[in-house]
């Protein structure tokens, strides 16, 4: 079974359509919202399909000596494909937010979201 990983703020329609078509889903946390299992303690045995948030999930807060490689490293260690959601129009700030990860991640404008999570998950 497939399963979607999800950040916290992700649009819970999109979760309750891939739930629909068989899809499981997996809250997800950053460390500091403490919304699920922390996303840089995932493994293969989770069983992840693809993680899915919002890409302010992944950028640090002010003063955090973080960078989004820290939260995204075990899905770039474990080949888990990351999607995160910012405003189509805005990607190419989004990619100067992400640094060194902003090749290896997909973003996705929110409208976007549930048919690039459905086309991972099959």
């Amino acid at each position: 079974m497939a399963m979607v990983g999800y950040l916290e703020g992700t649009d819970p329609l999109v979760l309750t359509r891939l739930n629909l078509r068989g899809i499981a889903t997996l809250p997800l946390g950053n460390g500091f919202d403490a919304h699920g299992k922390y996303i840089g303690h995932l493994t293969k045995k989770d069983n992840i399909s693809v993680v899915a948030g919002y890409l302010y999930k992944v950028l640090p807060p002010v003063g955090v000596d973080f960078s989004p490689r820290d939260f995204l490293s075990a899905c770039q260690t474990h080949d888990i494909p990351v999607l995160l959601v910012a405003p189509k129009a805005e990607h190419n700030l989004a990619r100067e937010s992400l640094g060194e990860v902003a090749d290896w991640d997909t973003l996705v404008d929110p409208g976007d979201l549930y048919e690039k999570a459905l086309d991972l998950c099959s």
